[in-house]
């Protein structure tokens, strides 16, 4: 699915997918944010648990983000197509001010939600201003071309990645999470190597890029934003390479985002931002 149209007049809300495992409770600097970007008390933040088998993870976010002050947080029980068709949970959240999509699997978003007026409805509210943020799995499903599953290892390596459409917020990246500590540059590259126009983002755990209307990933978090831009590809052996053969690709270009630093999805470029003062 593409991203919605913004309307004239209107600007798209922040697309925020998180690297899985964000800290919730001492110092919760991505979740705060995206509170505050939500309104901070006047916030209201469906939960939308789909991905995940645990019974408790939708009233646990509940308890997350009442914790840091917001009176309206409600899990949404979109747990089979029909529960996405209609009803009172597709009103609930189209009263939101964010939404918020929480770890498990990501094929199970993609399976229960994709094609549903639910879908539909995330896509025309984050055109509309809503913020849309995911974790792990949730994070995964944000992007139109979504990482179903695949094998770790740094080398990409022919059939080790399978990909599926996701929620379709963008068209301009793919999303993988849990990046440096499940050593994950391999599938990423796998997948950039199918479709060479879109750009990788590896998230690390507890880190999350914020990506404004203005299409510039900003970093959030304690770890780092591994940038992956193929533009620039001169040569990829994906077409000829047989199953399990590593892919040679040559001219990909890789940035490490950490906070502060920046890149902007339309232009292409990274910027340092304040890191660079210390460097003179």
């Amino acid at each position: 699915m593409s991203p919605s149209r913004v309307e004239d007049g209107a600007t798209r809300g922040q697309i925020i997918p998180i690297g899985g495992a964000e800290e919730k409770l001492n110092e919760p600097q991505i979740l705060r944010r995206f509170v505050k970007l939500c309104g901070g008390r006047r916030a209201r933040i469906a939960i939308i648990p789909t991905a995940s088998l645990a019974s408790d993870t939708g009233s646990r976010y509940e308890s997350i983000f009442s914790d840091l002050g917001v009176d309206w947080a409600e899990a949404l029980p979109f747990e089979t197509r029909h529960d996405a068709e209609g009803g009172e949970a597709l009103e609930r959240l189209g009263e939101a001010t964010g939404v918020f999509l929480t770890g498990g699997n990501q094929l199970r978003l993609s399976t229960h939600l994709g094609g549903t007026p639910a879908a539909k409805k995330i896509r025309l509210m984050n055109a509309a201003g809503v913020h849309v943020a995911g974790t792990s799995a949730g994070a995964a499903f944000l992007s139109e071309h979504m990482i179903a599953h695949g094998e770790e290892g740094s080398s990409p390596r022919v059939g080790s990645v399978t990909l599926a459409p996701g929620l379709g917020l963008t068209n301009r990246i793919v999303i993988d999470q849990h990046f440096r500590q499940r050593e994950r540059l391999g599938r990423l590259l796998t997948a950039l190597a199918y479709n060479p126009f879109a750009i990788g983002l590896g998230l690390d755990e507890d880190t999350a890029a914020f990506i404004g209307h203005d299409e510039t990933v900003e970093v959030v978090g304690t770890g780092a934003v591994t940038v992956i831009d193929p533009a620039g590809l001169e040569f990829s052996s994906m077409d000829t390479a047989h199953p399990n053969d590593p892919v040679c690709m040559l001219g990909v270009k890789l940035h490490i985002l950490v906070p502060g630093a920046t890149f902007n999805l339309h232009t292409r470029e990274a910027n340092a931002g304040g890191l660079a003062a210390g460097k003179g």
